[in-house]
């Protein structure tokens, strides 16, 4: 599904999230621009898709650090990826997830754009993350939740009937974005993932919802000091 949609899928972003999505890969970027900025610290951007969280990384890196890896397991995406990043201190590679070609404590930071909620399991996937991570090591996750109130009920409409319809049409895939507000409805409430990190080992652990908690970025750190 994901390689069907590749083409469009930058252009179908950013028509239906009115170029918020812009906005909330920046404000991810810049929570751990402390990392970003040593230019020793080892980065991973995982489920990458076309590389737009990478790039906002990479504008927090300095010249001449450590290259930042963007991995995804769809071919058209990451196809997609090499392209925007050539030239950039980027590597591209094809990854699974729950099975991270990275040794352990290999890893300074891991960020996820709108890829985590996508994983088969996701305490597998924390605990992949936290395994990858070095001591002091930061994840960051960046998902979609479901906002409470009038702005929730008035979300919701958009969401399961409106967004399917014009993602559907303007990528000629039928089922893509029907599945999207499906996955999100199965996805856990933000303290539901803050205590499913906890379990799998992370510590200061928190939740800062985006544009009113239609998205936002979970973070957590893994114990022990930084090496």
């Amino acid at each position: 599904m994901f390689d069907r949609i590749a083409p469009r899928y930058d252009l179908l972003n950013h028509v239906l999230s009115c170029n918020v999505d812009r906005l909330w890969w920046r404000r991810t970027a810049r929570r751990f621009g402390h990392v970003l900025a040593r230019p020793e610290a080892r980065v991973l951007d995982i489920c990458c898709g076309t590389g737009d969280m990478t790039l906002a990384l990479l504008r927090r890196r300095p010249t001449d650090a450590e290259p930042v890896t963007a991995a995804d397991f769809a071919p058209a995406m990451l196809g997609r990826a090499r392209k925007k990043l050539a030239g950039r201190a980027a590597r591209v590679i094809e990854a699974d997830a729950l099975h991270l070609p990275f040794g352990d404590g290999s890893l300074d930071l891991i960020t996820t754009a709108f890829g985590f909620r996508n994983l088969a399991n996701y305490q597998a996937g924390l605990e992949e993350f936290l395994r990858v991570l070095a001591p002091g090591g930061e994840v960051g996750i960046l998902d979609f939740s479901v906002p409470a109130g009038v702005i929730g009920k008035l979300y919701a409409f958009y969401f399961r009937r409106v967004l399917p319809a014009v993602g559907n049409w303007l990528s000629g895939d039928r089922g893509a974005y029907g599945y999207l507000p499906e996955s999100v409805s199965r996805f856990p409430a933000p303290e539901a993932m803050l205590e499913m990190m906890r379990q799998a080992g992370f510590v200061g652990v928190e939740w800062t919802p985006y544009s009113f908690g239609i998205a936002g970025l979970w973070r957590g750190v893994k114990p022990g000091a930084k090496q």
